[in-house]
Parts: structure tokens; sequence; C-alpha cells
């Protein structure tokens, strides 16, 4: 296997994990990686005999309780060299004397010590509890994997919230707790980047295994673009919604693809058959013919022949409606199987059509963020090369939480698909509409400068007040408040966006259903 590439080893580890029916977690994989790669085996880190040393040295000084820190985080790492330098380095902070300091921290505790009445006087039990507050709001972006972490924690939070806290004492364990701290934020987000990377190879390796399945690449497209950071709550929900769409309308069509292939597969043996069925009736009539002539040749007179030469034309008249017969099938196969063709090269067009809705918001029709992208390059490309003025309007729906929240989002959903439809009869052909997010949308208006596009946004909110949104009976007026910015010569499409969106915010501050420049 040295000589494979690291694609096919990865490849090949993802079908052991199924072969050999183990659970996919990162541990197996990488066992079975290193396996099919010929890497040597590491030995086992021993971790918890390492945890059990680790809590039995003591952190009397900020030196100790620095490298202990260190080591802990080595051991959590499971990094040889870590617990190594930690260990090193912690002997050089062992105490010269019976009081538990060396020479540089006992002057700091002193000065801690001496500092702490003036301290405890300065901190609030409120204060503490504010800090309390703020340690648990961060909790759940740490995770709850580690209980050593999550025993330390309740112990500070405690300390904090008994009445006449011992000040100098909370400041040494938040100390040690800032120490850990920040090796739980450094694991959460080497946890996230590696998951995004087993993402990225799953997805790259699926592309890999179904290179004749084209229809999956807009899946494919979609889910990595949901696994490029930076990560929002609110891209991935629309993305979730989207794929949701078009894996529903991806299954339909390859059942349909199926059960067509099957039905062409039944037509073909129909034919075998049939010719199979033509051949035996040929050499059928073939030894009627031979025996026919020979009875011909025996004959001593008309009336011997005249009984041959009936059974002949009965003969042939028989295999002639036979070939009628076998033409007639044949030929309906013929075009059931022409018809079958036809609708296997549009249901592969219907697959085609529904990958490519992966640019498209299945709510209302507009382009999404990738299709926005795309977008964003043509029309860029364009002006540029043509030195035309190009302006983005970024809209957002006025009061669109409460609208969900009083009437539900079927309403809601309704309400934004009412919104794009109002958008793009307004919008002239060039002119692209495009769902930003939630109840956001951009518009990429070509060839018009700043001041026409604050024009047609507020021709589009004038004709939102004609057209009135209808929830069941209830007439509802739809408004909206947007940002409107030029791109500049040499500005990135995105920063664009940004002053448009930073307009719109101030629009939304200004009373809302305006449009502000940027």
């Amino acid at each position: 296997m040295a000589d494979k590439k690291a694609f096919e080893i990865a490849r090949e580890t993802l079908k052991q994990l199924t072969a050999r029916k183990l659970t996919p977690t990162p541990a197996n994989y990488l066992a079975l990686y290193n396996e099919i790669a010929g890497i040597p085996h590491v030995p086992h880190f021993p971790a918890d005999i390492l945890r059990d040393i680790s809590q039995g040295l003591p952190a009397k000084t900020p030196g100790q309780q620095k490298q202990k820190g260190l080591l802990d985080y080595a051991i959590d790492r499971l990094n040889w060299e870590g617990v190594k330098s930690a260990l090193i380095a912690y002997g050089g902070f062992v105490p010269v004397n019976g009081s538990g300091s060396d020479g540089a921290a006992a002057p700091a505790l002193n000065v801690v010590a001496a500092a702490a009445p003036a301290v405890g006087s300065a901190i609030s039990a409120e204060f503490l509890g504010q800090m309390g507050r703020l340690i648990e709001y961060a909790l759940p972006a740490l995770g709850s994997d580690d209980p050593r972490f999550n025993e330390q924690t309740d112990n500070l939070l405690k300390a904090m919230r008994q009445p006449g806290a011992d000040v100098t004492a909370i400041k040494l364990m938040l100390v040690n707790y800032s120490h850990r701290l920040s090796f739980a934020a450094e694991d959460q987000a080497e946890i996230r980047v590696t998951l995004l990377k087993l993402l990225h190879l799953v997805f790259e390796n699926v592309a890999e295994l179904s290179l004749d399945e084209q229809w999956l690449k807009g899946q494919m497209d979609a889910l990595m673009e949901a696994a490029t950071p930076p990560l929002t709550l609110r891209r991935l929900d629309d993305v979730e919604r989207r794929l949701k769409d078009v894996i529903f309308k991806q299954k339909d069509a390859k059942q349909r693809a199926l059960q067509t292939q099957e039905e062409m597969r039944t037509m073909v043996a129909t034919f075998i058959d049939r010719l199979s069925q033509m051949s035996q009736s040929t050499g059928t009539f073939q030894q009627k013919l031979e025996e026919s002539a020979r009875l011909i040749e025996q004959a001593k007179t008309l009336a011997d022949i005249a009984p041959v030469l009936k059974d002949v034309v009965g003969t042939t008249r028989n295999m002639a409606r036979e070939s009628q017969t076998s033409r007639e099938e044949l030929e309906a196969l013929r075009s059931r199987a022409l018809h079958s063709e036809a609708e296997l090269v549009r249901l592969h067009q219907e697959l085609d059509r529904v990958s490519s809705q992966a640019r498209h918001d299945p709510l209302t029709g507009a382009l999404n963020r990738k299709g926005l992208d795309e977008a964003l390059n043509r029309e860029v490309s364009h002006v540029r090369r043509k030195e035309l003025p190009l302006s983005v309007a970024l809209l957002d729906i006025d009061n669109f939480k409460k609208l969900n929240d009083t009437l539900g989002h079927a309403t809601g959903d309704a309400a934004l698909s009412h919104l794009a439809a109002v958008a793009r009869e307004c919008m002239r052909p060039q002119d692209t509409l495009a769902r930003y997010g939630g109840e956001e949308f951009v518009i990429l208006l070509p060839d018009t400068p700043l001041e026409k596009g604050i024009e047609a946004m507020t021709r589009l909110q004038r004709e939102l007040t004609k057209r009135f949104f209808l929830a069941g009976t209830e007439k509802l007026l739809i408004t909206f408040s947007a940002g409107v910015a030029q791109l500049a010569a040499d500005e990135e499409p995105a920063n664009a966006i940004r002053r448009a969106d930073q307009a719109m915010y101030l629009a939304k501050r200004a009373g809302k259903n305006r449009v502000l420049g940027a």
C-alpha cells in the first residue's frame, strides 16, 4: 500500500470500516488508516496513570500551577513530548524551603496576601455573581467531555457564590481555572477543525466512489459549502432545508429510473424469447419442407403429389402468420424500448435539474448563497470589463420574528415567497434576486449607480404597500428595511455586501421601512 495515494488509502479505510462493521470513530479510522498505510503502531498512551500522577503533584506556586496545567493538557492530547517537557520544567519549581514557595514566588504570594483585604473590599458579591454567570454562559461552547474540568468549574462557581467568599482563595482558583480554560478552548477549536477535516474527507470519498452518479454533485457541493467556515446556525439551517428538498426529489426520480430500467430488462427478455420461438418455428418449417420434397420425389402420380402440396401450402401459411405476429410483437417492443429510452433521458435530465437546485432556495425560488456567489463573480467580471456601475441591495423584512411567533412559521414562509414574487415582478431581466439567509435577500443591480439603486428599492417598497399579503383572510402589510452599496473599483464583492448590511441596520434603527445608501 506504500505506493498508493492518500485519497486511495482513505477510500480503502472507509471500505474496511464498513466491511469489519466497526464504529466510525476517529480512533478506529486512525487505527485502520495506519494499518493500511503501513505506519508503525504507536504504543498505548497511559493517560489514566499519568493523570493520577498529575493529581498527586503539589501546586503551591504559580510556576508549579502552570506546569501542572501544561502536564494535564499534554496528557489530554496524548502527547509524550509535552508530558516530558512539563515534568522537566516542573522540577525547576520545587520549593527550596518548607514554606511551600520558591525564591521568586514567595514575594508574589506575600503581596497577594497583603493586598487581600483591599481586594476583598473592592470586589463585591454582585461582581463575583456576574463572573459566575459569565463562566456558565461560556460552558456550552466548551463541551462537557472533560469531567475534571467540569468539577473544577463547579468548585469555582460554589466558591464564588458562598457568602463572605475568600477573595484570595478565589483568585488562586481563577489562576488555575484560566489555565485549564485555555486548554479546553484549544481542545474544542481543534476538535472542530478535525471534525470538519473528517467531513470533507468523507464528502471527497463519496464523490470518488460515485464517479458515474453525476446527480450527486450538487448535493456534495452543498455539503462542502455547509462545512466551510465560518459556520452559522442560520446558514446550516438553510442548507439542511435545501438538501432535504433535493434528496426527496432525487429519491423519487431515482426510483422511477429504476422502474424504467426494469421494464427495459423485461422487454429485452421477451424479445430474446420471441427470437427463440421464431428460430424454433423456422427449423420446424425447414424440416417440413425437406420431408415434403422427399415425398414428391417418391410420388408416382399427381394424386400422390396433391396432398403433399396441400400440406406445404398450409405449413407456409402458418409460418407466414407466425412471422406476421412476431413482426408485430417486435415492432411493439421496439416502440416501447424507444419510449423507455426517452423516459430514461428525461429522468436523467430531471436528476441533473434537481441537482442544480442546490443553487436555489426551494421556498422562494431565489438563488441561495452558492448561487449568489456565482452570480456575483459573473456580474463583477461583466461590469468591470465594460466599466459599468454595480449596486448591491440587502433587504431584511421588518418584524419578521413577531410575524412568525404570532401567525406561525408557515405564514412566515408564505410572506417570504410573497416578497420574492413581488420583487421579481419589479426587477429588470438583468437583475438578480438571492436569499441571503432567514428573512434577508440580496438584489444585484448591474449598470445601476447608487442613487438609482436606492430609487429601485424605494419603488419595491411602494409596490409592496399596494400588494397586501393575505394570511388566511387577514390582510398584512409586509415592509422591509434595505441598505444599498455601489461596488468600488477595486472592492471585493463581499465587502460591498457588508457595507449594504451596515446601511440596512442603520435603516432599522432609523424606524424601519427605509432605504439607506452605504
